[in-house]
């Protein structure tokens, strides 16, 4: 192997690294690994067993720059009735489209679909991929192969980058403005559907623990029709928390409906928080307090996190190609 050329283990091999160790130009390498004419037959081999020795194979993308055809991105979401995915989706696609790339999207959470079956549709048309895909943010990984994979709420994930969200900064924001408004006997709804890499719950019960402040846990599918079923159970066992925590603002809004109909004051006997911060919650009665992320600043962070990628300024794996993102306290009339 040339001395100069780049262990492919350490990271995936670029058009430039084939070029340097070759000795060619990139438009060299291009027609090479395309079969077009203007070279040798002798340079064209040479070149593609250089790419092959660097394990570097040329992406869609890479084949459709001789067709003018622009970037294809993958975007992998696993439910579009969930109002946060859709507003997470439009962000992703208005960053994307501002770079002339194109977007063709996955909605893989109804019936036994998964993360990996969505990668697996995917990863024949496009040249990154961008989702929500646990628990198999590896194995779409593998299945993109050298194309980059940005990951949302995966940490610990083996992916090319990723973004995750400051769960234990959450929780402390809205458990200590409940303690702080006088609440003490605090319920966390939680989804029935958690992964262990992505665990709300989680870091709730530790800053909890550490607040000394009483946190019971319900588990619920992350739905508002299973959340209004969930809490108003609760209800009729005689419990009365007052003051609850949802996994999302869907599940906060089941909660309310519940608490409303068990003759329950919010936030006069029980105040109510959710998580993500979409715009259903100001359309509630009351209008609901939430841990807010700014969506579109999400989405527009994992299409520059995937630019970066994709061009080369930002390695794959390395310390940059992770971010870490905070919610905001937004309160409103729920508590």
């Amino acid at each position: 192997m040339n001395p100069q050329a780049p262990n492919p283990r350490d990271r995936r091999a670029t058009i430039l690294d084939v070029a340097a160790a070759a000795g060619v130009s990139r438009q060299t390498v291009t027609r090479a690994m395309n079969n077009m004419a203007g070279i040798s037959a002798g340079t064209r081999e040479r070149v593609q067993g250089i790419a092959a020795e660097l394990g570097y194979t040329p992406s869609r993308f890479a084949k459709g720059l001789v067709q003018g055809a622009g970037i294809s991105v993958g975007l992998a979401i696993p439910d579009l009735t969930n109002p946060y995915f859709p507003a997470f989706a439009s962000s992703v696609v208005e960053a994307a489209t501002e770079r002339g790339w194109n977007v063709v999207v996955d909605d893989y959470g109804h019936g036994t679909g998964s993360a990996a079956d969505a990668a697996s549709r995917l990863a024949p048309q496009v040249d990154a991929l961008i989702g929500y895909l646990e628990p198999h943010p590896d194995e779409a990984q593998a299945l993109m192969g050298r194309r980059p994979v940005v990951a949302l709420d995966s940490p610990g994930a083996d992916t090319a980058g990723g973004i995750s969200f400051d769960y234990r900064h959450a929780a402390r924001l809205a458990l200590t403005h409940l303690a702080a408004t006088g609440r003490r006997n605090i319920v966390f709804l939680d989804t029935d559907q958690g992964h262990p890499a992505n665990n709300r719950s989680a870091a709730a019960v530790d800053v909890a623990q550490q607040a000394g402040i009483q946190l019971a846990l319900i588990r619920a599918h992350p739905s508002a029709a299973a959340a209004r079923a969930a809490v108003a159970l609760l209800a009729a066992d005689g419990e009365r928390p007052d003051g609850i925590l949802a996994f999302n603002d869907l599940m906060a809004a089941g909660a309310l409906k519940a608490l409303r109909e068990s003759g329950v004051a919010v936030p006069g006997d029980c105040s109510v928080i959710g998580m993500d911060g979409i715009p259903l919650g100001e359309l509630l009665t009351p209008e609901l307090t939430t841990l807010s992320l700014d969506l579109r600043a999400v989405g527009r962070s994992a299409v520059g996190l995937l630019d970066g990628l994709l061009s080369g300024s930002i390695q794959d794996r390395s310390p940059g190609a992770y971010l870490t993102l905070q919610h905001q306290l937004i309160v409103r009339q729920s508590a």
